[in-house]
């Protein structure tokens, strides 16, 4: 039987997105977006606010983050997981644009426009993938020095696998804020 890999590949994230995940993002509030579930969690902070070791962006809004990361790492926002999210898109360089980073991303101060941030990114991504057909997923990656050699159907498949894994967060995140008492 001949598999049409790459058709695999954006099936797997495109049906996920669209029955799963994208439906339960819509009417997220700013509230939700920077609800804290716990003390000393790491979100998005206005430049110069954020109290965390590192703060990665380009714009207003930073992304909290230490190198190496604390044991246990801490609990993240929604603001943090989309932020995340937008960045994992990206970053996938080598799909017709420039590889972005944590450092260089511009990163949403509302709700709002980190659903379209995330709903641009994806767009973006799943296109290109498309376009890659089987063949495609073969090249090398180029990028990070570390996986230059692997296949960009590595880097595919990684992409969605945190896409479910910190989209399942962000939904259970949005359980847990409707729930408060």
């Amino acid at each position: 039987m001949d598999v049409d890999w790459n058709a695999e590949v954006v099936d797997q994230l495109e049906s996920h997105w669209q029955e799963r995940l994208r439906p339960r993002l819509d009417g997220l509030t700013d509230d939700e977006y920077f609800w804290k579930p716990v003390p000393n969690c790491w979100t998005l902070s206005r430049r110069g606010e954020s109290t965390a070791p590192i703060s990665f962006g380009a714009g207003e809004f930073t992304m909290d983050y230490a190198q190496p990361p604390p044991q246990p790492e801490p609990v993240t926002t929604i603001a943090w997981r989309l932020a995340h999210l937008c960045v994992v898109f990206a970053s996938t360089g080598g799909l017709g644009r420039a590889p972005v980073t944590e450092s260089t991303y511009t990163y949403a101060g509302t709700a709002r426009e980190a659903l379209r941030q995330l709903d641009a990114e994806y767009d973006d991504w799943i296109t290109a993938v498309r376009g890659l057909g089987t063949a495609g997923l073969s090249q090398p990656q180029g990028h990070p020095p570390a996986f230059a050699h692997a296949p960009l159907a590595k880097k595919m498949l990684y992409t969605n696998v945190e896409v479910i894994h910190h989209g399942a967060e962000i939904c259970l995140l949005r359980d847990l804020y409707l729930q408060q008492v």
